[in-house]
């Protein structure tokens, strides 16, 4: 991981660290250190500590129409001229479900009806099994709607008390699966592959490289790729070539 990646989290990051140290009774990060190098488990431990899941629908409001007008439109076109029967999507890092779930509104809202015979398939992955668990059960406070269009909360949510739950039907199509984009990706190929706001900001060079040559593994021809609009793919390597890179989207390019 790279410290500069976590610079609007790092208040949290060590509100955990000094919890950890607080219940171990260590009082110092050398200290901290030193009992990491004598019990390896700790490992593990410090790197719970330090995930992420900040999430909201449509979150890069802009990625989403983009998404919406042109690249689900292309892929889906490219797919069905190959005869596939559906459209195959990987949500790495999906936090709550508010990405794969964005995605499948989007389907049903734009694309379903013209493209009738091509099925929806979503797998979403996240290492937290606390926030797979939230994304199963799909209700979601007002502020992680916030930047969805404000009849779509009334039309495709019902609200429950405080929390608005997403209608069965445009879940159907999303799998949840606990996974660490760090680790190889058993199930190929993908048309669209997200990975926003995770490799490509809080992992250092040489694990986004990792990360990106996975990724462009289990990717099929001609498929894309989105990270957040403000990271950048790692130098060095050419797997994929810009589609519209002012929203993070990338073609894979090469065998």
């Amino acid at each position: 991981m790279r410290w500069r990646g976590f610079r609007k989290v790092r208040g949290q990051v060590c509100k955990r660290l000094q919890r950890r140290m607080r219940a171990l009774g260590v009082a110092e990060l050398s200290s901290y250190r030193a009992n990491i190098e004598a019990h390896d488990s700790e490992w593990a431990v410090l790197d719970s500590l330090c995930r992420v899941t900040i999430s909201r629908f449509y979150r890069d409001k802009h990625v989403f129409e983009v998404l919406g007008r042109q690249v689900l439109p292309a892929l889906a076109s490219s797919v069905q001229i190959q005869g596939a029967k559906a459209l195959r999507i990987w949500s790495g890092g999906c936090s709550s479900g508010e990405e794969p779930y964005s995605l499948a509104i989007i389907w049903r809202l734009m694309l379903a009806h013209r493209f009738p015979e091509l099925a929806l398939y979503i797998l979403a992955t996240d290492v937290e099994r606390a926030v797979l668990r939230r994304a199963e059960q799909a209700c979601y406070s007002h502020s992680s709607l916030k930047d969805l269009p404000g009849d779509w909360v009334e039309a495709y949510f019902k609200r429950q008390d405080d929390l608005f739950c997403l209608q069965k039907e445009y879940r159907t199509c999303v799998t949840f699966r606990e996974h660490d984009v760090r680790t190889p990706m058993r199930e190929a190929p993908f048309n669209l592959i997200l990975c926003r706001n995770l490799a490509f900001t809080y992992f250092d060079q040489e694990m986004q490289r990792k990360v990106l040559q996975q990724i462009h593994a289990v990717m099929e021809e001609k498929g894309a790729l989105v990270i957040g609009a403000h990271e950048h793919l790692p130098g060095g390597i050419e797997l994929f070539e810009p589609w519209l890179p002012n929203e993070g989207i990338y073609r894979k390019q090469g065998r």
